[in-house]
């Protein structure tokens, strides 16, 4: 269904877009040096380990955990595969669907993930938190918020 509105930003829709595409691609950038220069750990093996430090049982199903870090599944066998090199995570068959792998942070993992949590929580404060008062961090989420609900 096409729309009857003129297809043309505006100057503010167009700054605003590409203001979050820009932010969105510096803060990764940044925060992603940050911990592999710190930690050897890039960003989204830091958020497999996050999404995995927080499940139940500290494990999740791989098609599951693809979603959460929102990478595709030959992505995602390809980045567990060398957090598993690392001794990271672990692959073990599920016992209800012998087809299916579960994803699991081991002790080391969770060591890991620890450390690096205190460098990003401390750059995603710095670099984003910071520059917002609380009202004006409220605002953005409900934005975020209204962005991700599908319309009714």
């Amino acid at each position: 269904m096409q729309s009857s509105r003129d297809p043309t930003l505006t100057p503010s829709e167009t700054a605003a877009w590409r203001g979050f595409l820009h932010t969105y691609a510096m803060l990764v950038r940044e925060l992603d040096r940050e911990l592999e220069a710190e930690h050897g750990l890039p960003l989204h093996q830091y958020e497999v380990l996050l999404v995995l430090a927080r499940s139940e049982c500290g494990r999740m199903r791989m098609s599951e955990l693809a979603d959460q870090v929102l990478l595709s599944q030959s992505g995602l066998t390809r980045l567990v595969d060398r957090l598993e090199r690392a001794g990271l995570v672990t692959r073990e068959r599920c016992e209800v669907d012998r087809r299916g792998l579960w994803a699991r942070i081991t002790d080391a993992g969770r060591a890991r993930f620890e450390t690096a949590r205190i460098t990003h929580l401390e750059g995603v404060r710095t670099r984003f938190l910071d520059r917002f008062s609380p009202g004006e961090l409220t605002v953005l989420a409900d934005a975020w918020e209204r962005i991700l609900t599908p319309p009714s």
